[in-house]
């Protein structure tokens, strides 16, 4: 997998990271862990008609993926679209649990027997929800840009959580220190791969 290729293609588009509609309204259905144990942490967003869950990977119980969304009154069924931020089970285990989304991932969108080929970098789902490459962790991850009235929300795992300096399973660390500068650079709020959400700052691992 060529990474420059992938900062290449980045580069040609021009993708405008903050150009977002600011009226997504997002939420962590599930708090991710590390230790002991582990647990991805669930993301879902509203905007417009789509209805998103962000990584809906390995939980204790699928009842912590399920019950946060039925307090909301949204049913499974009800559930348009998935994003893998990338495709190691700890982060896709319960996505059947979804029956009528499409899912998305780097370079396509998959829903029954349809793959429709397409570039993650700069698409958007809805006007306040864009997906963009951020390979490091694996060469496919991706971080999905939320914009809210409390600004752009970043659900991304170029961080396991708020203190993490490097990544043992990263394939590629300087790709993962490049993905991190251009999160932070646009992001208000960073939901990590495994912790709570965080406002970054300089102390932020980069």
């Amino acid at each position: 997998m060529d990474l420059s290729l992938h900062t290449r293609q980045a580069a040609q588009k021009e993708v405008n990271m903050t150009d977002l509609t600011a009226g997504a309204v997002q939420t962590v259905l599930h708090e991710g862990y590390g230790s002991a144990g582990v647990a991805s942490t669930v993301g879902y967003v509203e905007d417009g008609d789509v209805r998103l869950v962000i990584d809906p990977g390995m939980v204790r119980s699928r009842s912590l993926i399920l019950d946060p969304l039925t307090a909301r009154g949204v049913a499974p069924d009800q559930v348009t679209d998935v994003v893998f931020s990338h495709h190691h089970p700890d982060h896709t285990l319960n996505a059947a649990l979804f029956p009528n989304a499409r899912f998305h991932d780097h370079w396509a969108i998959y829903r029954d027997d349809e793959w429709i080929w397409r570039d993650a970098e700069g698409y958007r789902l809805s006007p306040g929800i864009m997906l963009i490459r951020t390979p490091g962790h694996t060469f496919e991850d991706i971080t999905t840009l939320v914009g809210t009235r409390e600004g752009i929300v970043a659900f991304t795992h170029a961080w396991n959580d708020a203190t993490s300096q490097g990544d043992r399973h990263a394939v590629d660390m300087d790709a993962l220190r490049t993905a991190r500068r251009r999160v932070v650079s646009v992001a208000d709020i960073i939901v990590p791969g495994h912790g709570p959400a965080f406002i970054p700052g300089p102390e932020t691992p980069l």
